[in-house]
């Protein structure tokens, strides 16, 4: 049986260094950054750890309702979504993960769209 991305790449302990890694480059974007003032980050990179696992196949522990509800409030537009799934596509591809696997986590994570973004672009500006 063929491995998921989760196993080929190191499961949780290569998944948090990505996620904090990618929180790095989060926290320089100025588009992004804004919604992480007084943001508990160890937390919220344990959290994402989880998340991301499950985008590459690994354990999944999320749901819809959950996904909706704790973006609702936030405002994000499409925009900074596909922001956001650049980040990780190219902190993916810096921790060696192959162009069609950190391709597919991008599409997987835009895929969330309908349940993130609670905002038009053009309210954003």
């Amino acid at each position: 049986m063929a491995q998921s991305m989760f196993q080929r790449y190191g499961g949780f302990s290569v998944i948090r260094q990505v996620v904090g890694a990618f929180y790095d480059r989060v926290l320089a974007s100025p588009p992004l950054a804004r919604y992480f003032e007084n943001v508990a980050m160890e937390r919220l990179i344990d959290h994402q750890t989880k998340f991301v696992a499950t985008l590459m196949d690994g354990p999944a522990s999320f749901n819809d309702d959950h996904i909706r509800r704790v973006h609702a409030h936030l405002g994000i537009n499409r925009a900074e979504l596909e922001v956001a799934a650049d980040l990780l596509h190219e902190t993916l591809l810096d921790f060696g993960v192959e162009v069609d696997d950190a391709a597919e986590v991008r599409r997987r994570i835009l895929g969330y769209a309908t349940l993130i973004v609670h905002a038009s672009t053009e309210a954003a500006k």
